[in-house]
């Protein structure tokens, strides 16, 4: 095997600190309604995409089959609401509280997948999702005591999570069957589309915004997006899959030391020790559904 032209770990911490300046950009916005940052944040990823795919996979898009554009339709109504709930979030509640609750994504999904697909988990999976609930109560209960707005934007953050989660996983039916961009500008497309009709049902302004609103919206279409999800996505083919679930735990912890850097968000002591439990819940989470994995693989091999 080759090496690669560039060190994946390198590729990964910077990937983590792009991911982490999402929740930021959108603080920075200031006064845009989510949905149309959300719009803006998809919709010039897809423009951006849009070249490439046009010479390179247009003819895959052209053959997905209705069942798949099925999947699209509905992954990418979920992604346009997931973003829609947490960046009203971060307008209710801190950074630091917003990023860790969206982050229990894993945890939503090992409920859906063990309820409705019949998966089933070790005994340390059902404790970090214990953990996990424990570190959500407190962080939630903090923030209920600073102000219902604030708790109200920790129930946003736990919708957001809800519906990323019914995003993943009608991702990875599509993934199976079509390329990593071919999958992306669709759901992306689909959920620009979708946005689109949920600003203009509630007559949200969509152009008159200034020259720094653009440079946010741009920044968040490049730097989360790209200089985020898409190195992780390169760094897959050198590092396991489990190293970058494991990475993009850390990212509540670089957004909240992002916030507290740019944005002077101090981080309450509900927030640090319910953000603490929350992470390592989902630690052991990945550490636990990994190790699963590692055994049926190897099962199956013998």
């Amino acid at each position: 095997m080759r090496f690669p032209p560039f060190n994946p770990y390198v590729a990964i911490v910077i990937g983590v600190i792009s991911v982490s300046s999402s929740a930021i950009l959108v603080k920075l916005v200031g006064d845009a309604p989510a949905g149309v940052i959300a719009f803006y944040r998809l919709f010039l990823a897809v423009i951006i995409m849009a070249p490439l795919v046009f010479f390179k996979y247009q003819k895959e898009i052209k053959n997905m089959s209705k069942r798949n554009w099925a999947l699209a339709i509905v992954s990418g109504f979920f992604l346009a609401f997931h973003f829609i709930f947490w960046f009203e979030s971060l307008n209710l509640t801190s950074v630091a509280s917003s990023v860790t609750l969206v982050a229990m994504q894993p945890i939503f999904a090992f409920i859906v997948t063990y309820f409705f697909f019949g998966e089933r988990f070790s005994v340390a999976a059902f404790i970090s999702l214990f953990i996990t609930i424990v570190g959500s109560i407190i962080i939630s209960w903090g923030d209920f005591q600073v102000s219902g707005w604030a708790f109200l934007g920790d129930l946003l953050a736990l919708l957001g999570a809800v519906f990323v989660t019914g995003y993943f996983l009608l991702g990875q039916q599509l993934r199976r069957n079509h390329t990593l961009i071919a999958y992306t500008f669709v759901v992306y497309g689909v959920s620009s589309v979708t946005l689109l009709i949920y600003n203009v049902i509630l007559n949200n302004n969509l152009v008159a915004y200034s020259g720094y609103h653009w440079s946010i919206f741009l920044a968040l279409a490049i730097v989360p997006t790209f200089l985020g999800h898409t190195l992780f996505n390169w760094a897959l083919k050198w590092v396991s899959t489990s190293t970058i679930s494991m990475a993009t735990v850390f990212e509540p912890i670089g957004a909240s030391i992002l916030a507290y850097i740019i944005l002077q968000e101090a981080v309450t002591k509900h927030q640090w020790l319910g953000g603490m439990i929350v992470i390592f819940g989902l630690f052991l989470f990945v550490m636990s559904t990994t190790r699963k994995k590692q055994v049926t693989l190897s099962y199956k091999k013998e």
